[in-house]
């Protein structure tokens, strides 16, 4: 097995042993192999619905580096990022992402990525309302964000 995968596979089993969440665990590495951030899922004992592995690694990882841009990291994940976790690895730059178990296989125990990859295709329009009120109010911040020439992230 995948070094890096049996510590993603340790993790997964040690949160889920300890009740603390799902079966699911993630490591963070350089581009050289060393190993810089773990995470397991911690959504029961956080009562945290963000806190997933992947989250949890890149948190992990970007707090020990001081930096948000994770651009020359490896992520190995024991399972298919779902929607959430995907987007959160984009927004940290991370280019290269090994898993293990597919959506279907999350599905196929229980876990709904489902639900958010219909909804984001236009289905399941149901699952949630989006609103936009008072745009023109809060936009404001946003331009004086822009002539303050602030980080673009």
């Amino acid at each position: 097995m995948n070094p890096y995968m049996q510590k993603a596979k340790e993790m997964a089993k040690m949160g889920m042993e300890a009740n603390e969440g799902g079966p699911f665990g993630a490591v963070i590495l350089d581009k050289q192999g060393n190993l810089l951030a773990t995470g397991h899922n911690q959504v029961l004992k956080s009562n945290d619905p963000t806190a997933h592995a992947e989250i949890m690694a890149i948190r992990n990882a970007c707090q020990k580096l001081h930096i948000y841009d994770l651009s020359d990291c490896i992520l190995y994940t024991s399972c298919e990022p779902c929607p959430m976790c995907l987007s959160a690895i984009i927004w940290a730059n991370i280019k290269e992402v090994y898993y293990a178990c597919t959506r279907e296989d999350a599905a196929k125990i229980g876990f709904r990525d489902d639900l958010i990859y219909e909804y984001l295709k236009g289905n399941q329009t149901d699952l949630l309302k989006l609103h936009e009120v008072d745009r023109e109010a809060c936009l404001e911040v946003f331009e004086n964000y822009q002539k303050q020439n602030k980080i673009i992230y």
